[in-house]
């Protein structure tokens, strides 16, 4: 038996790029005291969701990997705290910005760093103006409490990111997020489609899944999105474990036995019987393959 406590939290901004820090260090202490061992903030929880708008004051936000002062702060919280901490930043690199992930394991070391695939582009989410794609490829990380996969929000629409991390190992799937309500229809609402779409990365892969969301409404220069929350822990087959509602902060916890789970996955049979062979189409971007132009 292999357990491992896993937490979501789910919080909004506070108006200051500190009093966020704080928010989240106090949730992260709520989260350790329930005996969590890895827990999971939401993504860009250090500002507001600075993308509803073009803004170019916003990339006087982003920090080096290296020496990063948030990352820092994080390393020593989650030493103190004997917890893993996937820490979510605007990074700077040269010349170049990533929306990127940091993993801090349970002794503080920083395990390295995710740089976001996925960049969306839309009214509310205008993130292709701040953020290149990332370069790292989706990774896996070997921590105190298990091999963690983790993709940042854009990313968890897509099979192909969590099924790749599954193969490299992955144990449990972590997804910090913002997203909310869409500026051109206001009624249109993804929370549903959002969540189902998570599950299925759970049951497709058998292995739990973890996601944090932000809540509050945010208003920005052009429009203004109101985060849903919804932060939820799914279970290895899909099902919903825990989740919390669209409007609270708080904090949200579930114990897996990782080798119960890794004894299912292998039973079942889903890696055994893939067929990488055949799946050649999922390389290209029109299901093509070998077609010349």
């Amino acid at each position: 038996m292999r357990e491992v406590t896993v937490a979501a939290t789910q919080t909004l901004d506070q108006g200051s790029q500190e009093a966020n820090i704080e928010r989240i260090e106090t949730l992260i202490k709520q989260a350790a005291t329930q005996g969590a061992t890895v827990i999971l903030p939401q993504e860009l929880f250090a500002l507001p969701y600075f993308c509803k708008d073009q803004n170019p004051k916003w990339f006087q936000q982003a920090m080096p990997f290296e020496n990063n002062p948030l990352l820092a702060r994080m390393s020593d919280l989650a030493a103190h705290l004997e917890v893993v901490i996937p820490v979510s930043f605007f990074e700077r690199c040269q010349n170049a910005f990533f929306n990127s992930i940091a993993i801090i394991d349970a002794d503080g070391s920083i395990l390295g760093v995710y740089r976001k695939a996925h960049i969306p582009d839309g009214p509310g989410y205008q993130e292709k103006y701040y953020f290149s794609p990332g370069d790292t490829g989706f990774r896996v990380w070997q921590t105190r409490y298990g091999r963690l996969g983790v993709g940042i929000c854009w990313d968890q629409w897509f099979p192909e990111a969590a099924r790749a991390m599954v193969l490299q190992g992955a144990e449990l799937l972590l997804y910090p997020t913002a997203i909310g309500s869409e500026p051109p229809d206001p009624t249109w609402d993804s929370q549903g489609h959002w969540q189902r779409v998570m599950q299925g990365h759970a049951a497709a892969n058998l292995v739990p899944v973890v996601a944090s969301n932000r809540v509050g409404r945010e208003v920005g220069e052009t429009c203004e999105v109101t985060f849903y929350g919804s932060s939820f822990i799914a279970g290895p087959t899909g099902e919903l474990i825990q989740s919390m509602d669209r409007t609270s902060e708080g904090v949200i916890t579930t114990t897996f036995d990782l080798d119960a789970i890794a004894q299912l996955r292998t039973t079942w049979g889903i890696f055994r019987d893939r067929r990488p062979d055949l799946y050649g189409a999922l390389s290209t971007l029109d299901g093509q393959i070998g077609r010349s132009h």
